[in-house]
C-alpha cells in the first residue's frame, strides 16, 4: 500500500511540474520618483517579459490610494515570451514628504512575488515665486 501511495504522488508531481505556467518578470517592481513639486502629476512604466509556458493574463491592477491610477495594462493575453507594461500615474495634489504607494497586479501569474509593485516620491512644496 505504501508503494501504490509514493507512487501516486510521485504521478502528481510530475504532472504538477509538467502543468503551463504563466510567470511575470519585471525589469523593476519599484520606482523612486524623487522630489515632486506638490501638484505635479507624473507617470512611470513598469515593464515586464512572460517568461512562462502558458499565455499570462492580467485581470486587474489595484492601487493602495486615490492619487495612484493605473492608466493602462494589456487586455489580451501575453504569450510566452511576449512583453508588456503597466503605465501608473501618480498625482501629489494634497500629498507631503514621503509617499509609499503599493500597485497589486491580479493575473494568473505562479510567481506570488510579482504581484507588488512601488514606488515612492518625496512630494515638495511649490516654491515661492
Amino acid at each position: 500500500m505504501k508503494a501504490c501511495g509514493l507512487v501516486f504522488f510521485w504521478l502528481l508531481a510530475i504532472r504538477l511540474t509538467a502543468q503551463e505556467q504563466a510567470v511575470i518578470r519585471w525589469e523593476s517592481t519599484a520606482h523612486d520618483f524623487g522630489k515632486v513639486v506638490q501638484g505635479k502629476k507624473v507617470e512611470h512604466t513598469f515593464k515586464f517579459v512572460n517568461i512562462g509556458t502558458a499565455s499570462l493574463i492580467i485581470t486587474n491592477v489595484e492601487v493602495s490610494c486615490g492619487c495612484t491610477t493605473p492608466k493602462g495594462w494589456p487586455r489580451d493575453p501575453i504569450k510566452p515570451g511576449d512583453r508588456g507594461e503597466i503605465v501608473v500615474a501618480f498625482n501629489s495634489t494634497s500629498k507631503y514628504g514621503l509617499q509609499h504607494k503599493m500597485i497589486t497586479v491580479v493575473s494568473n501569474a505562479i510567481n506570488q512575488e510579482a504581484r507588488q509593485l512601488t514606488f515612492t516620491a518625496e512630494v515638495v512644496p511649490v516654491p515661492d515665486p
